[in-house]
């Protein structure tokens, strides 16, 4: 018996196999029970826009069951997806799992989404009642150690999309920004979402100006905001402390000669400019009027780059985290696989005791005291012999020994029926 993992991600394969793979919450909670058996003791799924990942607890034979049976449910040819699939063992699948969790196995390093979506697989394998003291010890100690992760290191930290990388700016300009006021000048993908970051951010009011009234109606109702015309963005950007600009004008929309009569009205309070647009909506020059910051494309590339570099520095940090983390759980995975036979030695050494001590006392009179007295001293001594021998065992186990050494525990304590003992009792 151990840990393993199967599975595809964006590394291993394109999109549209992992869409075929995709399970949905019926899935896991229905289909997958079906899988729990000899191989399979326990199962664990994770299903992402990013990955289709399997965690189980058995036997190596289990690999292949699972494989079949996602083909067959999903309709999926075995051939076409078997290149992509990856298979992990033991301490390397525990790392396997402690990675995801921890974000070091995404697609954007550090991205804190994922340890929502690993959480609530694992509440949903749970409540299927597909897990078991394995999988739940494995999955708990997981979450535990994204959570060092994130602590002790700042790989979460700093900004890694464009989008995001401007409410990283904006935050540093104006520190708080549930008191700010945002422009939203055109409508382009990428703006939209640096608005939407914004509102998530706390933004105190949100205008929506676009050539297409229209279409600024239809935006401003996305994200809670005000509708305006064209005509009006100079009135907008009297107003806003931020404005995010992605027009598809060929020429500069704003110019110096056009902003320093807004920034006197504004009294020179500080306004953000970010310009998103290609070809560039704002003129280089407005950068130069006093407490204008602007910054366009290119400027939130180099940030969302030297994010990205000083997050890979982090990540040096939290594989050691995970590593370590890893290396304890699989050495307590190793003293479980000798816990039934310490409880079957135990269980011996008890029924002993207690029938030899049944022997005795049947042939002498002792009082109450004196006979929890014998029974103590039987207790300690059984608990003596017993205690050398079970961290023999313990010990042996955590360095790889179990295969070695179980069989010969069992031997000596006469917990296994010899082989022409079996043989007699099978044809009985």
């Amino acid at each position: 018996m151990d840990v393993f993992v199967v599975g595809l991600n964006h590394r291993t394969s394109p999109v549209e196999i992992r869409e075929k793979l995709a399970l949905s919450e019926e899935e896991i909670k229905g289909s997958l029970s079906s899988l729990i058996g000899v191989n399979v003791r326990e199962l664990a799924a994770i299903s992402t826009c990013n990955r289709v990942e399997f965690y189980f607890w058995g036997e190596e034979a289990g690999v292949e069951e699972i494989i079949k049976f996602v083909c067959d449910m999903k309709k999926v040819d075995l051939n076409v997806i078997k290149p992509c699939l990856y298979v992990y063992k033991g301490e390397d699948a525990v790392v396997h799992v402690f990675r995801v969790a921890s974000s070091l196995d995404s697609m954007v390093l550090g991205e804190p989404q994922i340890v929502g979506q690993f959480k609530d697989a694992f509440e949903l394998s749970k409540e299927a009642e597909l897990t078991g003291p394995f999988l739940n010890q494995l999955m708990s100690k997981a979450l535990s150690t994204s959570k060092k992760v994130r602590t002790r290191t700042g790989i979460g930290e700093s900004a890694v999309s464009v989008s995001y990388a401007a409410v990283e700016l904006a935050e540093k300009i104006f520190g708080d920004l549930t008191g700010c006021v945002c422009s939203l000048i055109g409508a382009g993908e990428m703006a939209e979402l640096a608005a939407k970051h914004l509102k998530d951010a706390g933004i105190k009011k949100m205008l929506v100006v676009n050539r297409t009234f229209e279409r600024a109606k239809a935006l401003a109702e996305q994200l809670n905001a005000y509708p305006m015309s064209f005509d009006e963005f100079n009135e907008a950007i009297l107003e806003s402390d931020i404005v995010i600009t992605s027009t598809s004008a060929s020429d500069y929309i704003i110019t110096r000669s056009q902003m320093e009569p807004v920034m006197r009205k504004r009294k020179y309070r500080p306004v953000f400019i970010i310009d998103i647009a290609v070809p560039r909506n704002v003129d280089p020059e407005v950068d130069s009027i006093e407490n204008v910051y602007l910054y366009n494309i290119d400027d939130l590339e180099a940030v969302v780059e030297e994010n990205r570099r000083r997050r890979e520095k982090e990540a040096v940090k939290a594989e050691a985290i995970v590593k370590e983390e890893a290396k304890k759980f699989v050495s307590w995975l190793k003293t479980q696989k000798v816990v039934p036979l310490i409880v079957a030695i135990r269980e011996k050494a008890e029924n002993i005791r207690q029938a030899e001590l049944k022997r005795t006392l049947s042939r002498i009179n002792l009082t109450e005291k004196e006979i929890k007295a014998i029974e103590a001293m039987s207790s300690a001594i059984v608990n003596k012999l017993l205690h050398p021998v079970l961290n023999y065992v313990k010990r042996n186990s955590v360095t790889g020994d179990t295969e070695r050494i179980v069989p010969l525990v069992k031997e000596m304590f006469g917990l296994e029926e010899k082989d022409e003992d079996k043989d007699r009792n099978q044809g009985e």
